[in-house]
């Protein structure tokens, strides 16, 4: 072992749970997952987690838009996302939701901290209010012309054609994304994270503790010098979140309770097991490591806000926040009309999953740059690279092993000074692994796997088969051969695990990290079958062609349900509702309107009262099968006299109409007059 052994947590961004996962998520988590495999291969105690980041505006109405609830959509979300980690063979110990029992109680606890210690500021403010929808708006959900170049259709935070950022009061005509409703001014009592109060905290942290990225320092220095200012951490109802405590009716913005997550998450796992200490990871001095992978889009809110809530409520700050840049698909953004907007799915069906892992970790370093993924560039790379040149050593080798040598490789290493050239560069591989110089990793995996196959042309075993007593020879050399395969599959094992552990099978051993040092000999291996397939081109064109067909479906696909068809109606509240008096009553007579399409004439009994009630049902029900009936109606509606009568009332039912309408029925045991409440 080359140091002590480590403990670390560590932690992906959580995906949104209202959308699936795209190659531009699986960046991030199968950068993470190499680095945590390594750890681990390195003999390190390492718990990798993640969640689903299940709250916020955007679920709440995605969720009403497909008549579900908002658990209903995160539940299947996670299911879907966390088979999308597994077919990429991320290893997470344990993969959660924001949206549960330990988020909620750990988020209580860092408020409870920061308001006792003054790090919480109530203030009144003015903000856009849906007057149809009886909401506050968000910015995204603001939409209209931009103040500064008058774009059409832009977001009420930023312009898309200009790039300029502004207040949603500054659009230009704005409107409610949700309802289409003019908003409104309307004040609001929030709560406030006092970030200033940390300013100074902050800039030492983010320059002097070794966290963050230096370009990223350098970013984070354009808010020291703009002036940090207070975050507004509240939502108003309705919301969906966690109610803050004490405050009923107000929310906690999802960015409080995201990176919470992380904790909770990990609290989770902790709780499952039973052996692991929470406490022991996110004491204020732990002696544990936390290290964060995450985008560049989200830095400020991990390097700046996460820190200063964790000071503030006397928790644990971040070993590492590691960010990375952003996928590009052909020197593009990803597209979906392209359809280089490739779901990872979508790729799982055509392609496989270590072949994208090989080339992001072929283009990953420990900068903030963007990566292009070419797909021509990636179909020669992985064939040249993982086919040609590291399962190629191996096959030319294990035939003549197998056949004449009853799969034993040679009692002594033939070439040991080789051996020990590829053995040694654990260190420099190691280093780049450690410091997510992955790119370096695989350049030095590769310019050894080049040095091993010169060395097999240059020894050519297929000629040294056909020479008269030249078995030993032949044994020595397809033996240095397969040991260096051995090697190169022992570093490249964080990348590629599935492909190591078909190697494993092949040399009848777990490849370790240590156990390289020393080489196989007089061992057995067992009969080569295929390690790896060579990337058609034919498949990723057909991915492609897959992804175009997700983008026609998803805008076929018109969101369908009750809560569609007929969205819920103006909040009212419980004072308004309380004026309505619904009775329980009983049908005593039903009969058709000749003169009217739609009626039904009935007399319901009340309780010691007769109303009679004109209904609009009768393509759904036969007189005779509604007498006799219980039924719910609306007893203190204004008399509304009719061509064929005085209507004293409304009956209850449910659905779209026609045929398909449905009077409320109480079960048994109500009894005519009694009040619904």
């Amino acid at each position: 072992m080359a140091t002590d052994p480590r403990r670390m947590l560590v932690t992906c961004a959580l995906p949104y749970a209202n959308g699936s996962i795209h190659l531009g998520h699986m960046l991030e988590h199968i950068q993470a997952d190499i680095w945590v495999r390594y750890q681990r291969m390195r003999g390190h105690q390492v718990h990798f987690v993640c969640a689903d980041d299940a709250h916020g505006t955007p679920i709440m109405l995605k969720a009403q838009q497909m008549g579900i609830s908002p658990e209903e959509m995160i539940a299947a979300v996670s299911q879907e996302h966390q088979g999308d980690f597994a077919g990429f063979n991320i290893s997470f110990d344990n993969y959660h939701s924001t949206h549960s029992d330990e988020n909620r109680e750990l988020a209580g606890v860092i408020y409870g901290r920061l308001k006792e210690s003054g790090k919480i500021k109530i203030r009144t403010i003015s903000q856009l209010f849906d007057p149809e929808k009886s909401m506050f708006l968000p910015d995204r959900f603001v939409k209209g012309t931009c103040p500064k170049c008058k774009s059409p259709d832009q977001y009420g935070d930023n312009c898309d054609a200009c790039g300029a950022t502004y207040s949603p009061t500054e659009l230009i005509d704005p409107k409610s994304a949700v309802s289409g409703a003019t908003p409104v001014m309307k004040d609001s009592e929030h709560f406030f994270f006092d970030l200033p109060q940390f300013e100074a905290w902050l800039a030492d942290w983010v320059r002097g503790s070794g966290a963050i990225q230096e370009e990223m320092a350098n970013k984070m220095q354009e808010w020291f010098e703009s002036g940090l200012q207070q975050w507004d951490i509240t939502r108003d109802a309705p919301y969906f979140g966690f109610e803050i405590p004490g405050a009923p009716g107000k929310y906690f913005y999802v960015w409080l309770d995201a990176p919470i997550g992380y904790m909770a998450s990990f609290k989770n796992l902790c709780n499952k097991r039973g052996d692991i200490d929470f406490d022991s990871y996110w004491k204020a001095d732990s002696d544990a490591e936390l290290y964060h992978f995450i985008g560049k889009d989200i830095a400020y809110f991990h390097c700046l806000f996460w820190p200063a809530m964790l000071e503030g409520a006397n928790f644990r700050k971040p070993t590492k926040v590691n960010v990375h840049g952003y996928v590009t698909v052909n020197g593009a953004k990803m597209s979906k009309s392209k359809g280089t907007f490739i779901k990872a799915s979508t790729y799982l069906k055509h392609l496989d999953p270590e072949c994208l892992r090989y080339y992001y970790a072929a283009k990953l370093n420990s900068r903030i740059d963007d990566l292009d993924l070419n797909l021509e560039d990636f179909v020669s790379r992985v064939n040249a690279d993982v086919v040609n040149k590291l399962v190629n050593l191996a096959s030319r080798n294990a035939g003549f092993i197998a056949k004449r040598f009853d799969g034993k490789l040679a009692a002594t290493c033939a070439e040991p000074a080789l051996y020990a050239e590829f053995a040694n560069a654990s260190a420099s591989i190691a280093e780049a692994y450690e410091a997510r110089e992955f790119s370096r990793a695989i350049r030095e995996i590769m310019a050894l796997a080049d040095k091993a196959n010169r060395y097999v042309d240059d020894k050519a075993p297929w000629v040294i088969a056909k020479q008269e007593g030249a078995d030993a020879e032949l044994q020595a050399v397809c033996s240095v051969g397969i040991n260096l395969f051995r090697v190169l599959m022992a570093y490249l094992k964080p990348v590629m695990p599935q492909l190591a552990e078909r190697a494993e099978a092949f040399l009848g051993e777990t490849l370790t990290w240590d156990g390289i040092a020393v080489p196989l000999v007089d061992h057995g291996v067992a009969p080569f079958k295929a390690l790896f397939s060579r990337i058609e081109s034919a498949k990723v064109d057909a991915m492609v062609e897959a992804s175009k067909e997700d983008l026609a479906k998803e805008q076929s696909k018109k969101p369908a349900g009750p809560l569609v068809d007929d969205p819920i109606s103006e909040t009212i509240t419980y004072d308004d509702f309380a004026k309505i008096d619904l009775r329980v009553a009983l049908i005593k007579k039903a009969e058709a309107v000749p003169e009217a399409e739609k009626l039904l004439k009935l007399q319901l009994d009340i309780g010691g009262e007769t109303r009679q009630v004109f209904a609009g049902i009768k393509s759904a029900y036969n007189p005779e099968d509604l007498e006799g009936k219980l039924t719910v109606m609306v007893a203190n509606l204004a008399p509304r006299k009719m061509r064929f009568g005085m209507s004293e009332g409304m009956v209850l039912a449910a659905g779209p109409g026609g045929k398909d309408l449905w009077i409320l029925e109480p079960q048994e045991g109500a009894q005519p007059g009694m009040r619904v409440k």
